[in-house]
């Protein structure tokens, strides 16, 4: 099965200035994916398929509200995380924009965000991946603008995860993830919202050491790999419905997205960024799972990469094809068959249920 994906970004810039119009959120209290969608599909070189998706297929749900206004000016950001207003913190990112380079700002923005990975079900951290990536392909003013989009939205949803020591060793992710404890809340049968899961956690005093239980030492791109393999044989144990499928994409995408992130960083801020990326992986690991990863070998979907977007982009769902596209990334650099698998998966759930 060929592993390479061929990217076409003529096309972004067109789907995002048709989004500029639209907020972070919709009216049905879910996060608006259009912007990460239009990325993926040109990562996936569908740039044919982007303002059809866009089009024909978004506006049809319904939920898009407009732009909202600031509501007050950020004037110390400290103070301003988490507050809930994307609009303040997108105007405030133009302004970090206008004497500093993008590549900058990414660094500096990360490793304060970091802690906040887990921030509105990690929609935040995924969305500036998907930002970054873009300009790493050419800057243009469209893809500046959705860059201070997708760190605004981070800044304005930012919430922690409790935290405590861990007593024993740190250890790779396939070992601290059977250490990782089921939460005792009811988040699990309530299925409510995935940031009211997270939020759980506080009541649950044995999840906060686990933040210390992943060993971050060694290289980087590794630990990633090891991260998205643990989190999609999370999903391949856990995922179920619609539900359970998106609650488990994300801890798939949130730990993907740092690929995109983590070159800007230093190695302590790296170090750091991964910690809460393994956390947030492991919080939704914690509050919905009912079942250890299974390690055994897995066999790769019939269809080939091509085929495998194609299904994701016929089901017209923005998670289907987001996951298809992370995972497909993923086995590009892996060639392991867990990745096509947990994408022909989702593909199969979210086509019927999406």
């Amino acid at each position: 099965m060929p592993t390479t994906l061929h990217k076409d970004y003529s096309q972004l810039d067109a789907g995002l200035r048709y989004l500029h119009g639209y907020g972070p959120e919709l009216s049905n209290g879910f996060t608006n994916h259009a912007p990460m969608v239009t990325e993926a599909l040109s990562a996936m070189g569908r740039a044919d398929a982007v303002m059809p998706w866009l089009e024909k297929n978004w506006p049809l749900r319904g939920f898009l509200m407009p732009r909202a206004k600031p509501m007050r000016e950020i004037t110390d950001w400290k103070a301003a995380l988490g507050n809930d207003d994307a609009a303040a913190w997108s105007l405030f990112f133009a302004h970090e924009m206008w004497d500093a380079r993008w590549q900058d700002v990414v660094a500096r923005w990360t490793a304060r965000l970091a802690p906040g990975v887990g921030a509105g079900a990690a929609h935040g951290v995924i969305r500036a991946g998907h930002a970054v990536r873009g300009l790493q392909e050419q800057q243009t003013p469209e893809r500046l603008r959705e860059l201070g989009e997708a760190f605004g939205y981070w800044a304005s949803c930012y919430a922690t995860l409790p935290v405590a020591d861990h007593t024993g060793g740190a250890m790779p992710a396939r070992d601290a993830i059977a250490l990782v404890p089921f939460s005792l809340g009811k988040a699990r049968s309530e299925r409510g919202s995935f940031s009211a899961g997270l939020r759980s956690l506080y009541d649950f005093p044995d999840f906060a050491p686990v933040i210390g239980m992943l060993d971050v030492s060694g290289d980087p791109a590794k630990i990633i790999s090891a991260l998205t393999e643990t989190f999609t044989r999370v999903y391949l144990a856990n995922a179920h419905d619609s539900y359970t499928v998106i609650a488990f994409i994300h801890g798939v995408t949130a730990v993907a997205s740092l690929r995109a992130l983590a070159p800007y960083l230093n190695a302590d801020e790296t170090q750091a960024a991964l910690r809460h990326a393994w956390q947030t992986g492991a919080a939704l690991y914690s509050v919905y799972a009912t079942a250890k990863p299974d390690w055994s070998d897995v066999a790769a979907p019939h269809e080939t990469v091509d085929e495998l977007i194609g299904l994701a982009m016929n089901t017209g769902d923005d998670h289907a094809i987001k996951f298809t596209e992370a995972t497909l990334r993923e086995y590009a650099l892996t060639s392991n068959p867990v990745y096509p698998a947990a994408a022909r998966h989702a593909i199969e759930v979210l086509g019927k249920h999406g």
